[in-house]
């Protein structure tokens, strides 16, 4: 199982055989073009791309590349672009909508949208969620216990001084934490004024406010720091490894993202993608990439591996009855620009 990597920018890969993309889009029925993130594509590959085309012949080319290089592209198509589905984050996926780049996924068409969790299917998205990503504290059990873990006092600590990390707020986990902070100490998800300047208290006593899962992970086994601010699926590996670390969900502010199964607008073979996106929600497909890609499942009847369970307990059977929020996108894409400069001046000092 792969470690999630979300807010990680990369070069774009390719699996062997797939299109460059100027080939791609052809209209073909039996063919659709797939653009997903650039990590796990073996993996996601195995356990949805070949058991869907074993399961209705159309075959499936792959482009790779990060959330903000592919709207980027997208936003250069004209109406034109090559593309069936896209898989992506939830804050790009949103602000992708802005500019009327995703049609509306025909919840007739995708039966499987009747069988998700009720926060896969919000309306603020024109596409369904088809994996979340859970914000919480991953620790050292050597260092810290789990009631210090889960409590946003931790990171202002004298305690753990100059042993604790926190995410930029560039990363998926970055605005999940601010959001989080924003609900302990200000008004709700969206106080940035509180946040910001709560983290900017905690700032001297942080390590490093890092931008990417390696970073992260190496300071912790490492034994650089104690503790950071985390997604689950980052924990994942390390747990299944027997390394003395943990993560815990923090007491209150509770967020998690989503990823997204989107259609653009002019797709070539849309009834090949809404096939594509039915499969993709369906129990088995969930199963399985819960199993091999890593992916929380967002449809309920999906086997959850025990190495998720061993991280977040009962918490992935049902996020929402655990206090897990989404965050509401037009929040969000207006004050995105803002929000990380002021983060970069106020908090991070970049």
């Amino acid at each position: 199982m792969r470690t999630l990597a979300v807010g990680l920018s990369a070069t774009s890969l390719a699996l062997a055989g797939c299109s460059s993309g100027d080939d791609g889009g052809s209209g073909d029925e039996n063919t659709i073009v797939v653009s997903t993130f650039p990590f796990g594509v073996e993996e996601f590959q195995q356990a949805v791309i070949d058991p869907f085309t074993e399961e209705t012949g159309i075959s499936v080319e792959v482009e790779t590349g990060s959330n903000a290089d592919r709207v980027s592209q997208l936003q250069l198509t004209n109406g034109d672009p090559g593309i069936d589905v896209m898989l992506i984050s939830d804050y790009y996926a949103a602000m992708a909508q802005e500019d009327e780049l995703f049609q509306q996924v025909d919840a007739e068409a995708v039966p499987a949208m009747g069988e998700i969790a009720d926060f896969a299917v919000e309306d603020a998205y024109a596409g369904p969620a088809y994996s979340y990503q859970l914000n919480g504290t991953m620790y050292r059990t050597d260092e810290v216990d789990e009631g210090q873990a889960a409590s946003w006092e931790l990171w202002g600590d004298p305690d753990f001084s100059g042993r604790l990390a926190l995410p930029d707020i560039s990363v998926t986990a970055g605005q999940l934490m601010v959001s989080g902070v924003g609900q302990a100490y200000g008004d709700g998800p969206y106080d940035v004024d509180a946040a910001f300047a709560q983290l900017g208290e905690w700032a001297p006593g942080i390590l490093q406010f890092y931008s990417s899962t390696t970073e992260v992970t190496n300071l912790l086994t490492q034994g650089e720091i104690v503790a950071a601010d985390a997604l689950s699926g980052f924990a994942t590996d390390l747990v299944a490894s027997g390394e003395p670390i943990a993560w815990t969900p923090p007491e209150d502010g509770r967020y998690m993202a989503t990823n997204r199964a989107m259609i653009p607008e002019g797709a070539p073979n849309p009834d090949g993608a809404e096939q594509f996106v039915d499969y993709l929600l369906s129990a088995e497909a969930q199963s399985t990439s819960a199993e091999i890609v890593g992916d929380l499942p967002v449809n309920p009847e999906a086997e959850v591996p025990q190495e998720m369970t061993d991280v977040v307990g009962d918490i992935a059977q049902d996020p929402v009855a655990a206090g897990y929020e989404t965050l509401d996108p037009a929040e969000l894409v207006p004050t995105r620009d803002e929000w990380v400069e002021r983060f970069a001046r106020e908090v991070s000092g970049a």
